[in-house]
């Protein structure tokens, strides 16, 4: 890629990550290309989808987490490393409104411009599940699809504003659910039956 056009193409990037920001994924292409002083015509020819822009834009992010996963792995405490990890996506997600909802989707789409990404995320985290289940700490009866939800689930109580001043509770709440404690938990990392 040229130069000039590599300058262009990251402006673009730079003025949808405010705009996106700001008014969450939603926020129209018109808008974005406005914001950033060109046509639809030139933004679409650097991204002719917003499934495009967003991959583009949010690609770096993906590959951040995912490194972290991998050095997460090494850690001696599985659990609190899952845990981290967990923080870390809630945290990346809320910072751009709505993206979830686009995650979410884009898994079980092959054909979304986010499935390859989104799916690296999602065996990333699996991965450090695994290796805290293996160690004892965390639920045995949860899985990688499952923990890819609570992100998405903690990251919408975030996008809500009357919600938002409980999300750091309600994210101590889910990650101590997903934490076994042996001393109150049955087989299995279950919760032992309510008598």
């Amino acid at each position: 890629m040229r130069a000039d056009a590599r300058k262009n193409r990251d402006h673009l990037l730079a003025v949808a990550g405010n705009a996106i920001t700001e008014q969450g994924v939603d926020v129209s292409l018109r808008d974005i290309a406005r914001r950033a002083e060109v046509g639809l015509a030139t933004l679409l020819r650097h991204f002719p989808t917003r499934e495009a822009l967003l991959e583009a834009l949010l690609r770096t992010s993906f590959d951040e987490l995912t490194a972290k996963a991998a050095e997460f792995e090494a850690s001696d405490a599985p659990g609190e490393a899952l845990v981290s990890w967990l923080r870390d996506c809630v945290a990346w997600t809320t910072e751009y409104r709505g993206v979830t909802v686009l995650m979410a989707a884009a898994i079980e789409d092959t054909e979304s411009a986010l499935h390859a990404s989104c799916v690296t995320l999602r065996a990333a985290g699996a991965r450090l599940l695994t290796r805290a289940q293996a160690a004892g700490t965390a639920r045995s009866d949860i899985d990688g699809a499952d923990l890819f939800a609570l992100v998405a689930a903690l990251a919408w109580l975030g996008d809500q504003p009357s919600l938002a001043p409980r999300a750091d509770h309600l994210f101590g709440v889910v990650a101590s659910a997903i934490l076994a404690d042996p001393a109150s938990t049955g087989p299995g990392g279950t919760p032992p039956p309510v008598r």
